[in-house]
């Protein structure tokens, strides 16, 4: 994965997600017929402006990608004309106020539901919750699971995919439960098992955690042949094709597909040489895995996904997809499980039993915008939906200089009948420039961390 890709797909990822936030505020601020001067993505110097409508507002592509803002009329900013004082953002009710700061926020779990339903309502093939053998030692081997056992429900909630116990799981790991699992062996019957996660260090998290509770995903035994080369990645830069089936690598036999992935896991940026055979010629053919980070380690990745006979893929994928309705509650419930689940991990954090490791930076979020990118449109989708959710609730945090400061005190302004004095505003702005200076350096360093450590 080159870096201009990261580049490109971080800062398509950025505009996108600016652009959802800012025209909520912009869309709310126009019903509440509040006069808008400036719609910007980004800070810093215009690259590009324009005016446009009836009040000339610009619309400005600014130099510094990280943020954006909607300047509004305001008496505490600039001199208002007599005529344009009813459009004055300060001159409005404490409720349209309210609900102009809020519906930035909103337009990012919107734009989360959206994107969610729609690739809900799209359907895609998932692998089923379809456990490998456990190793011995570990939590899934004590609570009695084996290998072929197919997950059916988490605490009676269904559970149809891979994707959903992975998430299961790791919100009962950091929250330290006890998961009931039911499941279904392979002779056909039906049981549950306690699986104790009370013990599990959150630390944890950070590497591998369903390797280490013990939960594996079934992996038939593949030939070593490429299915699928994804675009742009080391696979297709060395001319690998769909149907090369691998002999050798680096002089040694390749006689299954894990065989190829662990070597090349092995070898991060560090040419492979392959023997491949190809419309029953054999050729040579050397590729430069790229570095990607996975668990706290550097591995290598070359792009390749391999091919699933009919009779495996019936095994071990599953088509999910929902009718409209269904879609959209789904998509809701997903939305707001994962706003939850964000604000109970930031509280967590707050009170020391979750280590602060678990905040990322521009740095990794680029990284996984890249990652999500090279593995195609609906990788980056579930990730941009992700990362919206994660926008919308940092941003209602009650913190100064946030969306949330704001809302809190409006909130102050309702109760006491009056508006927060300008010197508790000010000495709010300081308090919250200090905290997310300390939230930003946590992030940084854990990039840094990331980055250097592998």
């Amino acid at each position: 994965m080159s870096f201009l890709h990261t580049v490109v797909s971080f800062l398509v990822a950025l505009g996108v997600l600016i652009v959802v936030h800012e025209f909520g505020h912009y869309l709310a601020a126009r019903l509440c017929n509040v006069k808008v001067l400036r719609f910007s993505v980004g800070f810093g110097h215009p690259l590009v402006l324009r005016r446009l409508g009836r009040d000339a507002t610009e619309w400005v592509v600014a130099a510094i990608p990280f943020g954006g803002y909607v300047k509004m009329l305001d008496e505490r900013e600039t001199p208002v004309a007599p005529e344009d004082l009813p459009r004055a953002f300060n001159r409005q009710s404490v409720g349209r106020r309210f609900l102009i700061v809020v519906a930035g926020p909103l337009f990012n779990f919107l734009f989360a539901i959206a994107v969610y339903a729609g690739l809900y309502l799209h359907g895609m093939p998932e692998a089923r919750p379809v456990l490998a053998a456990p190793a011995a030692g570990t939590a899934a081997d004590d609570a009695g699971f084996r290998a072929g056992d197919t997950v059916r429900a988490v605490d009676g909630g269904a559970i149809a995919t891979w994707q959903e116990l992975r998430w299961r799981v790791i919100q009962g790991a950091l929250q330290q439960e006890a998961l009931r699992i039911e499941v279904q062996s392979v002779s056909g019957s039906v049981s549950g098992h306690v699986l104790d996660l009370r013990g599990f260090r959150s630390e944890d998290v950070e590497s591998d955690a369903m390797e280490r509770i013990g939960l594996r995903l079934f992996r038939p035994p593949l030939d070593p042949v490429l299915g699928r080369v994804v675009a742009g990645s080391a696979a297709e830069r060395a001319g690998l094709r769909e149907g090369d089936r691998v002999l050798e690598a680096e002089g040694r036999p390749v006689a299954t597909w894990e065989a190829l992935v662990r070597l090349v896991r092995e070898r991060p940026e560090r040419t492979v040489a392959l023997k491949v055979e190809r419309d029953g010629v054999v050729r040579a053919v050397d590729v430069l895995p790229d570095a990607v980070s996975e668990a706290g380690q550097r591995i290598g990745r070359i792009g390749a996904a391999p091919q699933i006979p009919p009779a495996h893929a019936e095994r071990i994928l599953v088509q999910v997809s929902y009718g409209p309705g269904e879609s959209l509650a789904r998509a809701v419930a997903k939305t707001w499980d994962i706003s939850i689940f964000s604000l109970k991990m930031l509280g967590r954090m707050l009170l020391g039993e979750v280590s602060w490791k678990h905040l990322s930076g521009p740095v990794t979020i680029a990284d996984y915008a890249g990652q999500s990118a090279q593995m195609g449109w609906l990788s980056y989708a579930t990730f941009l939906a992700l990362i919206s959710i994660s926008l919308g609730v940092l941003n209602l945090l009650p913190i100064p200089l946030l969306d949330g400061g704001h809302l809190m005190y409006y909130a102050l302004e309702t109760i006491k009948g009056s508006p927060v004095s300008e010197r508790a505003i000010e000495l709010g702005q300081r308090v919250g420039l200090a905290l997310l200076l300390v939230m930003m350096a946590f992030a940084f360093y854990n990039d840094l961390n990331r980055l250097f450590s592998g």
